[in-house]
């Protein structure tokens, strides 16, 4: 990758709907080269995809959680399988697999606080590879800078 790439996932991470003529005048070259790029970079598997951001809120899903879960074993059959049952539960938004006395970290968003209590006792805890779960609600989101820190690099 050249700097010229580098400035293509600077300006796509920052507005992933930039047109790619606009996105070749930021970046200094003309569109058709730069469409290559981009396809490139995607086909390369640094670009992992594009989506849109929603305001949670505004859509009535008023309370955001994380929950800690610790499984009984951390056999790999048992990792995969929890993982899977994670994927089919829409009120969990993101999963982190972790190291230390937590398994899993996973960031809940329910439209009220029973659903969410509803949804960690009703499933969660109720996982055959479900030990412990300990939650705590959010109180603030002062961050979301989403992407990779590439002004580190």
């Amino acid at each position: 990758m050249d700097d010229v790439d580098w400035k293509i996932l600077s300006e796509l991470q920052a507005d992933g709907r930039i047109t790619n003529v606009e996105l070749a005048r930021r970046v200094g070259i003309s569109a058709p080269p730069c469409l290559r790029r981009v396809r490139a970079l995607e086909q390369a598997g640094v670009i992992r995809g594009y989506r849109t951001l929603l305001e949670e809120k505004t859509l009535g899903f008023d309370v955001t959680a994380f929950a800690m879960v610790g499984l009984a074993s951390q056999a790999e059959a048992d990792l995969v399988a929890f993982e899977d049952l994670v994927r089919g539960w829409g009120i969990v938004r993101d999963c982190w697999m972790l190291s230390g006395e937590i398994d899993f970290m996973l960031l809940c968003v329910a439209p009220d606080l029973q659903s969410f209590q509803n949804f960690i006792i009703g499933e969660l805890t109720k996982a055959p590879q479900v030990d412990s779960v300990r939650t705590a609600l959010t109180i603030r989101h002062s961050k979301d800078a989403g992407g990779a820190p590439l002004e580190l690099l």
